[in-house]
């Protein structure tokens, strides 16, 4: 008795531990073969409104989780997705991010209207740990899940490295027409992401470059800072 009471707690705990990713709505589907899901700010126009999708419960498997969201927006032709927040009658403009639950509204995006970011660099700091990091020297402490952004100047080499024996260190200058590009600092192993080919693709060391949908879904449940 006192062992199927504990199979039916672990299965409980597990149902409200896990996390679900839920369409809440789905408007219209389009048919494409796009492989993107890129972030945009749905004001801009040239978006084309698909469905909502909403993320319950919390888990620090970043790429597991985006896989999940990847899925779903593919079952409906997206290419693109927002944040949408939850509307509260005590804040205007909705709620601060809660990594536990939130909306990601989904969209179809003709692929010549994605807005660029040329010559800029993201640094997406560890979901498990505090780190030291170095750019351009300047000593920066990374809490885990945050990020912050760079502009690489003309004629300036900007140097990155994680201030370790044997740890690793980048160098990045700016180019004409250079595509934005996404970093991300871990002392861990990192596999590949369940949704293919569209994710993590390049690891030197304990810096990781990232591809641009995984990487501008970690700019939406991570928290920047300047």
């Amino acid at each position: 008795m006192k062992k199927h009471i504990a199979i039916l707690l672990m299965i409980f705990s597990q149902i409200l531990l896990g996390q679900n990713v839920l369409f809440n709505k789905v408007v219209k589907t389009h048919s494409n073969s796009d492989k993107t899901l890129y972030k945009i700010n749905p004001e801009i126009g040239n978006a084309e409104y698909l469905a909502e999708l909403e993320v319950q419960g919390f888990s620090d498997d970043d790429a597991k989780v985006f896989g999940m969201i990847y899925k779903k927006a593919k079952e409906v032709g997206a290419n693109a997705f927002s944040y949408q927040p939850f509307e509260t009658i005590e804040e205007a403009g909705g709620q601060k991010f809660d990594p536990a639950h939130y909306k990601l509204n989904l969209y179809y995006v003709t692929p010549d209207n994605f807005p660029k970011e040329n010559n800029v660099v993201y640094f997406f700091a560890s979901p498990y740990k505090k780190q030291n990091i170095a750019l351009n020297n300047e000593k920066v402490v990374f809490e885990p899940r945050i990020f912050t952004k760079k502009t690489l100047k003309l004629g300036e080499v900007f140097s990155v490295s994680t201030k370790k024996l044997l740890g690793s260190s980048i160098k990045l200058s700016r180019q004409e027409n250079q595509p934005v590009q996404y970093f991300q600092f871990s002392a861990f192993s990192v596999n590949s992401n369940p949704y293919g080919t569209a994710g993590i693709n390049l690891k030197s060391g304990d810096i990781t470059m990232l591809e641009r949908s995984y990487a501008d879904f970690l700019s939406v449940v991570y928290q920047e800072f300047k």
